[in-house]
């Protein structure tokens, strides 16, 4: 059997990301777990920043009897010009599932192709995906059904909203991003998304008309790490885009609000509405942790069934 990665959504088929999710819900209400990973070490390779991703698989993998080594890429042979590849297959000689994090998705997909263990994304220039999936969790937790209530994206057209394109098209459910014109998500994807999967994927330019009737709002970061040279071009193109009390009073009485965090307040949300009732980022931060462990399990474990 082929070893399973996990370097976008569309690496899984839907009963696995649904049977993930479950599985992550049920880990959250039961407070306790079997050690069933004692002596499986989890290694973190990030060139980015990080702090939920890193602790929150640090903690999964803790939680399930294991240990994690971190490892910055500027202390790595990587960082002096080895190749993916010869890391690669080194790495899979001392650990057991890899996590990284870094710029290029090309950098990820060579990582799997030569690695003998399982590597998950943990970020990329292109996607999120398991940021995405513990988003999910958090909007089926709060009692939303995705298949029948409005779930919009506003601002950025980054890797996270792209990760959500690949995650509804997947599903099968109806998903509306508002964007400014110059930074909506890539062509590419929105085709692939229509060919392979009939997606019904909305983008539009107008953020009033898209949270019109939401039940599921999310934003995030309008300058991602790497562009911080375009920080006052964004601002300007962005400033329609602010998640904030006036844009909320559209969506529905009971739509909640996501973020993935780190969150720039006064930018692309407000603190009122960061900090309001309909907020659920601290939920959804938390619901990583859990829904890393599914995901360290059903790597692990290729005969797990759910």
């Amino acid at each position: 059997m082929a070893r399973r990665h996990f370097t976008k959504i569309w690496d899984l088929k839907k009963e696995e990301v649904l049977g993930l999710i479950n599985r992550a819900l049920e880990l959250k209400r039961r407070k306790s777990w079997e050690r069933k990973f004692v002596g499986k070490i989890l290694g973190l390779i990030f060139e980015k920043p990080s702090t939920r991703t890193r602790v929150s698989f640090e903690s999964a993998i803790i939680k399930w009897g294991g240990n994690s080594i971190f490892l910055s890429s500027k202390d790595l042979q990587l960082s002096r010009g080895e190749p993916i590849k010869d890391t690669a297959r080194v790495l899979s000689r001392y650990i057991d599932i890899l996590v990284l994090r870094t710029y290029k998705q090309e950098t990820i997909e060579e990582f799997a192709k030569y690695s003998s263990i399982p590597v998950i994304n943990g970020l990329s220039d292109r996607f999120h995906p398991c940021q995405v999936l513990s988003d999910i969790m958090t909007v089926m937790e709060k009692g939303k059904d995705i298949y029948r209530d409005k779930i919009v994206w506003i601002g950025d057209g980054n890797n996270v909203a792209q990760s959500w394109i690949e995650a509804a098209s997947l599903l099968g459910f109806k998903l509306t991003l508002a964007c400014p014109e110059g930074f909506e998500p890539e062509k590419e994807l929105l085709e692939s998304a229509k060919k392979l999967y009939n997606a019904q994927i909305e983008i539009t330019h107008d953020p009033e008309k898209a949270i019109e009737g939401a039940k599921v709002i999310n934003t995030d970061v309008w300058i991602s790490m790497g562009q911080e040279k375009e920080t006052k071009k964004r601002i300007l193109a962005f400033k329609n885009f602010q998640v904030n009390s006036e844009l909320l009073k559209l969506a529905s009485p009971s739509a909640i609000v996501l973020h993935c965090l780190p969150a720039h307040r006064e930018e692309e949300i407000t603190e009122e509405v960061l900090e309001g009732a309909q907020s659920v980022v601290w939920d959804q931060a938390e619901n990583k942790m859990w829904l890393h462990m599914a995901l360290i399990e059903f790597l692990l474990e290729s005969n797990y069934i759910y």
